[in-house]
């Protein structure tokens, strides 16, 4: 998912903003030697005269002024070194202020072959904007691979679980060549919702784009959009990154009040995504029977055929965690 324009000159903004701010740090550092070092800034100015001297030489045709320059040069750059190390300054202490070196605070380095290309500090602060715009933040904080555990399961609960968390790994994984949907189906507080929020970290930290939704937000917004003709410029963004965003997360199907407007739309949203070979993940704790019975055939028919199901099953782990927690352990 593109930035908008928007987002793009808001990020050139808070670059721009970064290099004024270092540069007025930098003025600040050269006041402060220059007011504690006598003769630093004379040695500083003698640069300056220096190399505009030798530039004159070479113009008029003086092939030896270029290498007296380097060495007087370096003469002048050790004595202020020493100046600076005297008064207890560190030795870069006047050198150019950048929040990232590499891209010396513009966005953009030049790959191998010299162009242009966005710095990874670009890119992060992309990525930024892309977990605001997954509704799902606070959650994929929490939740991530490296948190996973198995403790919570036994026997067949504990199979369920494992398989469900392999695929969710591979999907991750192999999220780039491998078009694949999603289907978390099963009792409450079994997981569903922590393997989704794991792939949706893995995929965001790759800077692929993700958009979360619970089903009954979802369908809140479509109908605004359907029906609300004031609310449909401002929501035209939500809904064309509704079928264009990489992965789209519904989390709790079947919460939602589930009549023929949701049905139909349910169905557009699935077969959309599924032309544009874009990945869909859905959870829900209705049963493979509940979901027929609730939505259309062909939405149970398109999702058993083109989604992988996984069922979790067990105790609900939120509770059995209160419980730790007010037992002590």
């Amino acid at each position: 998912m593109a930035l908008s324009n928007s987002q793009y000159e808001a990020i050139i903004k808070e670059y721009e903003q970064t290099r004024d701010y270092n540069r007025q740090l930098a003025d600040e550092r050269r006041r402060q030697v220059y007011a504690a070092v006598p003769g630093y800034r004379e040695l500083e100015e003698s640069v300056g005269s220096l190399s505009a001297a030798a530039a004159r030489h070479i113009l008029e045709g003086d092939e030896t002024a270029g290498e007296g320059l380097k060495t007087r040069l370096a003469e002048l750059s050790a004595r202020r070194a020493a100046l600076l190390a005297e008064a207890g300054f560190p030795s870069d202490y006047l050198e150019p202020i950048y929040s990232c070196p590499l891209c010396q605070d513009t966005g953009y380095v030049s790959d191998r072959n010299g162009l242009k290309e966005k710095c990874r500090c670009f890119r992060q602060r992309e990525l930024s904007l892309r977990y605001a715009q997954s509704n799902i933040q606070d959650m994929i904080q929490r939740e991530n691979f490296s948190v996973l555990s198995y403790e919570y399961y036994q026997g067949e609960d504990l199979q369920h679980f494992g398989a469900a968390a392999a695929l969710s790994k591979d999907f991750a994984k192999n999220f780039k060549e491998d078009y694949r949907n999603l289907f978390f189906y099963g009792t409450v507080g079994t997981g569903k919702s922590f393997l989704t929020g794991c792939i949706a970290n893995e995929l965001l930290q790759a800077g692929f784009s993700v958009i979360y939704f619970s089903a009954a937000g979802l369908f809140e917004r479509l109908a605004r959009y359907t029906f609300d003709t004031k609310a449909r410029d401002p929501l035209q963004d939500f809904y064309e990154d509704l079928f264009q965003c990489d992965l789209l997360i519904i989390d709790d199907l079947g919460t939602e009040v589930t009549n023929s407007f949701v049905t139909s739309q349910l169905f557009a949203c699935l077969n959309e995504r599924a032309l544009r070979r874009k990945s869909v993940i859905i959870s829900t704790n209705l049963s493979l029977e509940e979901l027929r019975d609730r939505y259309s055939d062909r939405i149970f028919s398109r999702i058993t055929s083109s989604f992988s199901l996984c069922k979790l099953t067990g105790p609900d782990i939120r509770i059995y965690r209160r419980r730790q927690e007010n037992n002590g352990g």
